[in-house]
């Protein structure tokens, strides 16, 4: 069960670009929260997620003997959730266009880690760390995302 979680359903044992595989395999999980429940439903989803995500990321870390091992992707499904809070989901075909704009700002901020990203990452340890630096990849992301929406009229 931890293996399963802290992979995000094994999308982090992809041998290329594991976190890359877990933000996307976290979209469809995302989007269908949404679907079900608004923003409100995300927002939980991501507390309860992030809270595990600590227990399991430190679990499996503990594991392998490696701090934030690229496989742990749990961390990822956090950021990338965070995202679809801002941009104009409908149930609609437009959605397909705005979880990619998502996935990709997410994606940039969580591999280039401008600060305080990167000093997260390399100094706050444990299971937090693990999932604070993604949780900070999401909120930059975030607000890239909420511009764009303003100047597209999303």
């Amino acid at each position: 069960m931890i293996t399963c979680l802290a992979t995000w359903f094994y999308s982090g044992k992809s041998p290329k670009a594991p976190g890359t595989a877990g933000s996307f395999a976290a979209l469809p999980f995302g989007w269908m929260i949404w679907i079900y429940g608004g923003n409100e439903a995300l927002i939980i989803a991501s507390i309860i997620i992030f809270v595990i995500g600590i227990w399991v990321a430190h679990q499996y870390s503990h594991l392998l003997g490696i701090h934030d091992a690229g496989e742990i992707v749990i961390d990822e499904v956090v950021g990338q959730w965070m995202c679809l809070l801002v941009v104009p989901l409908a149930a609609d075909w437009m959605d397909i266009v705005w979880l990619l704009v998502a996935f990709v700002a997410f994606r940039a901020f969580d591999v280039a880690k401008p600060w305080p990203i990167r000093w997260v990452d390399r100094r706050v340890g444990g299971g937090f760390g693990i999932m604070l630096d993604d949780v900070l990849a999401g909120i930059f992301a975030m607000i890239v995302l909420a511009g764009v929406v303003y100047l597209t009229g999303g």
